[in-house]
């Protein structure tokens, strides 16, 4: 069920809707739609072009823990403390498909890149893999011995990748639902891991402080940082796969030069959490929200400029920092070349 969440004329900076915690957060390029989910249970959509409705989805019984689209943002698929999934079409109806998916807790879902199947993670200590459209669960890796955090498919969908509370990563193979390879080397709970965008190595955070990079055809440590002071929760690659952003509960967010293995940028901004009283007759329940009709809020105008910037000046890096890669590469083989032409010469000149 989706409901227009309630017009705030105070809405210039911030997008304002959920009653609490905001969890977990993703973002469709192709539909230009933003998800998130939060401790009160329900889903918000925004729309980011101007004048268009944000809806909040109701139906998890309990906090909304991951949010994913689908590759083509057609589909939305959400985990829940509830135990389930929910696979929603992101519209003003907001109708969701059930998945009675573990025995506890859900901490991740991931679209393959097809959209055809996707993965669950979960606090009952497995990984299990569904087929997206037949609605239909498929097969279960259960070699972890505590909460699983997070599963992610390999952008080719031939490998999935698991970090657990077991102070382990897993690398499986979807054909024969193997394991592959587990990765032993973090010294604590293992919270996040994603694919490069190559598909040739992982990067994973951990309770330890730590981020580690390995390459998941020789399994070798190719990369180990020790720059947050305190844990590291979450990390993501540029999509040229020459940077990684990670995100740690010191407060700062670090980008990392993979290329050149070191610190580029130290960001700073988020503060710790305080708690503010909220003034009588303000606060109001989920089942408020559902049974009062409520007019829709539109994203404002600067906002939506704002990030059309933002993903604008991205675009242009993304496509400068290809460009540079081309002519490096260009660079190189003539160098190349030249000094094969060289050894020629000095060849024939030698008697």
């Amino acid at each position: 069920m989706a409901a227009p969440c309630a017009e705030d004329p105070s809405l210039e900076r911030h997008f304002k809707g959920h009653r609490d915690a905001v969890t977990c957060v993703d973002f469709s390029i192709n539909t230009k739609q933003l998800a998130s989910g939060s401790m009160d249970s329900c889903l918000m959509v925004w729309h980011m072009k101007p004048q268009s409705r944000a809806y909040r989805f109701t139906g998890h019984k309990d906090a909304v823990t991951c949010v994913n689209f689908s590759p083509s943002g057609h589909l939305l698929a959400s985990g829940s403390r509830d135990k389930t999934v929910r696979i929603w079409v992101p519209n003003v109806k907001g109708e969701s498909t059930v998945f009675r998916a573990h025995t506890a807790t859900v901490r991740s879902v991931h679209f393959c890149s097809d959209g055809q199947s996707f993965v669950t993670a979960s606090d009952d200590k497995t990984v299990k893999v569904w087929a997206t459209h037949r609605q239909k669960f498929l097969f279960s890796l259960s070699q972890h011995i505590n909460w699983v955090r997070c599963a992610k498919f390999s952008p080719d969908g031939r490998l999935i990748v698991s970090a657990s509370d077991d102070k382990t990563v897993k690398l499986w193979d979807k054909s024969s639902r193997e394991c592959v390879h587990s990765y032993c080397e973090h010294g604590g709970f293992v919270t996040y891991v994603d694919f490069h965008p190559s598909g040739t190595c992982i990067a994973a955070a951990g309770m330890d402080n730590t981020v580690k990079v390995w390459d998941v055809r020789t399994h070798r440590l190719l990369q180990h940082y020790q720059l947050h002071s305190a844990a590291v929760n979450g990390l993501s690659f540029h999509p040229s796969g020459n940077y990684l952003i990670t995100a740690s509960s010191d407060s700062t967010l670090k980008i990392l030069d993979l290329m050149e293995g070191r610190l580029l940028y130290t960001l700073h901004g988020h503060q710790p959490e305080v708690d503010f009283p909220v003034p009588p007759g303000r606060g109001r329940s989920v089942e408020s929200v559902q049974s009062q009709p409520q007019e829709p809020v539109s994203v404002p105008q600067t906002l939506t400029s704002t990030l059309e910037h933002i993903v604008g000046q991205l675009d242009v890096l993304t496509q400068t920092v290809s460009i540079l890669e081309q002519r490096l590469t260009l660079t190189e083989d003539k160098l190349k070349q030249c000094l094969e032409n060289q050894q020629l010469i000095m060849q024939r000149a030698t008697p």
